[in-house]
């Protein structure tokens, strides 16, 4: 049933997708034949380069037309965990972009799946942080084969996480890559990439932002290259002597360890803003009352100390100083936390939380 309806909108009413006026502007050129093109996709910044795509179909010279999309399916998110479509789909949804049309597989091999993708004639595939592997057997669908964005400079960073593992290594330029998909993790031929100069200060969610950006404007640059074959001809073989890995990151490696440097402490911060965020245990004790507990904070936002001194006398305790918690860290630097977060609270910058104690202190557990 799902493969005629499929079929019946592919030959006689495709139209109504690209003519509905929340996806277009502009009255489709008939003289052009349009390549049919797939979206594979997931969280918010996928959403974003759909609409990007959605933008560039709608123009009267447009090349291509969004045929399909793929996501994962819907899931429990939020506080209340409500079952919710992807970010993706929802977006699509908005978009008045037919439901029929929105496949979310548990895995991109499953037959079905693949019969109805094959229906479609799909001449190319665009994945941008779909979350699934995709294989051979898929690959082998799109004539023009599937190009991912990448948010790094292949083949640095090759993974589930490569925002993340870049900032967590303090790195000083990252970029994205546009590449062609094979079997093996982001190895395929490189068709363009551009390279970004990295902040110091900027935190994950707002670099994957960024990259995410300038890759859909990289790849409405490039796809009429990729229509034509040329970027095929043109992409480069990644060197695999130089690839470094970008594992998927566990809410086990969120612990922060004084022990370590301030600066290592500040990149981990920044590389795991949002999602798993990163933890520390501290004691709160009184010295009138000698009583003291366990405090789980959520470290936000922090700098390193640049003071030449680290201005802390007893190693293991915290001072507040100019709006700052001060941690002493490895090789006698100190790491300054700006914004905290308590268990089941809203973040709050430090002054807030050091008024909060009461004149109690604080020591590193």
């Amino acid at each position: 049933m799902l493969l005629s309806s499929l079929m019946l909108r592919r030959f006689c009413c495709f139209g109504a997708i690209s003519t509905s006026p929340s996806i277009a502007s502009s009255p489709p050129n008939p003289a052009i034949k349009k390549k049919q093109l797939i979206f594979l996709g997931s969280p918010q910044v996928s959403a974003s380069v759909l609409d990007v795509l959605f933008n560039a179909s709608s123009a009267p010279d447009s090349l291509f037309e969004v045929a399909a999309i793929v996501t994962q399916p819907p899931s429990g998110r939020d506080r209340g965990r409500k079952v919710m479509p992807s970010p993706v789909a929802q977006h699509a949804l908005d978009k008045g972009f037919p439901s029929d049309l929105i496949f979310t597989p548990l895995r991109a091999g499953d037959e079905e799946f693949l019969f109805n993708l094959r229906a479609l004639e799909p001449e190319l595939c665009i994945t941008a942080a779909y979350g699934n592997i995709l294989p051979n057997k898929f690959l082998k669908i799109p004539s023009l084969g599937t190009v991912n964005i990448h948010p790094s400079l292949l083949p640095l960073y090759r993974g589930a996480a490569p925002v993340q593992r870049a900032l967590q290594d303090g790195v000083k330029e990252t970029g994205v890559s546009l590449a062609f998909t094979v079997r093996q993790l982001d190895a395929g031929p490189v068709i363009a990439c551009e390279r970004v100069q990295v902040d110091d200060q900027i935190k994950a969610p707002d670099l994957l932002d960024s990259l995410f950006a300038r890759g859909s404007n990289l790849l409405i640059r490039e796809l009429p290259s990729i229509f034509d074959g040329s970027a095929r001809v043109q992409a480069q073989a990644q060197d695999d002597s130089k690839a470094t890995l970008a594992p998927k990151i566990t809410p086990e490696e969120s612990w922060l360890s004084f022990d370590e440097e301030a600066l290592v402490l500040h990149n981990k911060v920044r590389a795991f803003a949002g999602w798993p965020g990163t933890r520390a245990r501290v004691v709160v004790f009184d010295d009138k009352t000698s009583q003291c507990n366990t405090l789980e904070l959520k470290i936000i936002t922090t700098r390193v100390y640049g003071g030449n001194n680290v201005p802390i006398d007893k190693i293991d305790e915290v001072i507040f100083t100019k709006g700052s918690l001060v941690f002493r860290c490895g090789r006698c630097t100190a790491l300054e936390v700006l914004e905290v977060q308590l268990p089941g609270k809203k973040v709050i910058n430090v002054a807030a939380f050091w008024n909060g104690l009461r004149g109690q202190k604080l020591k590193k557990l």
